[in-house]
């Protein structure tokens, strides 16, 4: 019994200086181009990767469907680089239109999400199925976990945590799901941000 332990041990501390050194290697990355989210007004934000279509009305030569690049930006005609993650659709045709309106004359612009590949999560550690996974719909901490198909057999259910970076830095929320599922604790089944990273020891 305390041969396992010792394994499990030593199993929690890899896993916990993995975590630090991914932390430490996305500050020293530095600040990166907003990644997508949901606006105050409920309204999309596109971010990292998306693949957007843009429709300029009666100048096909104009139109693309794009992916938003790693600097957040797109290349469009005329116009060149334009910054697109951090803004919703609309944020977006009004920009352009403003841009290819020194150009072309009265254009009508329309940008529509084609693929949202920016909003993930990622998952480690005692778990059924790691790796990275879309946020389709707003997903919890509990959700997760059945969606990795649950738990291995030595887990350590009681100390999950939840890596998420907020005002330029990291934030480490701990889980407990043993006193969740009992009801013994104020513990919260949180909603998965965009860019989370759970660690089950």
């Amino acid at each position: 019994m305390k041969r396992i332990s010792f394994f499990r041990d030593i199993v929690r501390s890899c896993l916990i200086l993995f975590a630090g050194a991914v932390v430490l290697l996305v500050f020293q990355a530095g600040p990166l181009p907003a990644a997508s989210s949901d606006s105050a007004d409920g309204e999309y934000k596109i971010g990292l990767g998306d693949i957007i279509e843009v429709q300029v009305w009666k100048e096909e030569a104009l139109s693309r469907t794009l992916a938003v690049r790693i600097d957040g930006r797109i290349s469009l005609p005329l116009v060149g680089d334009v910054v697109a993650a951090g803004k919703s659709t609309t944020e977006l045709a009004l920009d352009l239109e403003k841009r290819f309106g020194e150009l072309v004359g009265d254009p009508v612009v329309s940008v529509m999400l084609s693929e949202n590949r920016s909003q993930k999560y990622y998952i480690m550690g005692q778990i059924g199925e790691a790796g990275e996974f879309a946020i389709d719909y707003p997903i919890t901490v509990v959700q997760v976990i059945a969606r990795s198909k649950g738990f291995k057999e030595w887990a350590d259910k009681s100390g999950i945590v939840v890596l998420r970076r907020e005002n330029g830095g990291e934030r480490m929320i701990m889980f407990n799901y043993e006193s969740f599922v009992k009801g013994r604790s104020s513990e919260q089944n949180i909603l998965i941000m965009p860019g989370d990273t759970i660690i089950v020891p």
